[in-house]
Parts: C-alpha cells; sequence; structure tokens
C-alpha cells in the first residue's frame, strides 16, 4: 500500500499545478485556507508535527493518512526527507485514501 501511495504522491508532485503540496509548512498553510483534500503524514514524523498538523487537519474533517518513513516518503518525491504532504487535487486524494482502505 505505501509504495502505491509514494507512486501516487509522485505523480501528484511531478504533474504541478499545486496540486501536491509538500512540506510542513506549506501543508499547514493550505490546511489553514481549507485548500487540500487530504494530508499524509510520515509515519516517523515528529510528534510535534503530527501534532500541528493533525488537529488543524481534523478541525477540517481533511482526512490525514499514515505514509512510509520520511526518508521513503521524500525519495518518492525527489527530495530528502518530508514529513507531511498535502493533496489539494480531489480525485487524487479520493485515490489515495481508497487505496489506504484496501
Amino acid at each position: 500500500m505505501t509504495d502505491r501511495l509514494v507512486r501516487l504522491l509522485g505523480l501528484g508532485v511531478r504533474g504541478g499545478g499545486g496540486r501536491v503540496v509538500v512540506g510542513v509548512a506549506g501543508v499547514r498553510a493550505k490546511l489553514q485556507r481549507n485548500a487540500l483534500s487530504c494530508v499524509v503524514l510520515a509515519a516517523d514524523a515528529s510528534p510535534r508535527t503530527r501534532d500541528k498538523v493533525e488537529r488543524l487537519a481534523r478541525a477540517r474533517r481533511i482526512p490525514v493518512l499514515v505514509g512510509p518513513a520520511a526518508d521513503r516518503l521524500g525519495a518518492g518525491l525527489g527530495r530528502s526527507s518530508v514529513q507531511a504532504v498535502g493533496v489539494a487535487d480531489a480525485a487524487l486524494a479520493r485515490g489515495l485514501v481508497g487505496s489506504s482502505e484496501e
């Protein structure tokens, strides 16, 4: 499941257009503007990151998925280490949530 999740996120990043936001600060900013359809947190995200992002997401009823470790998540997105990824594209978010339920 996590390999598919990372592949889908990678496609969203490469597709451009702001469909996917990488990084805690960007994810929090988009959450505050109600501009995300789901959030993916690294399995080893720090408790502080988890608290900040999850609280905002849950307040806005946005699903939060747990992805692979930050290094693996980042590698799949062409970055070093990524703790949080936000998905603005509704169709991509549905695909991610659907794949996490399988």
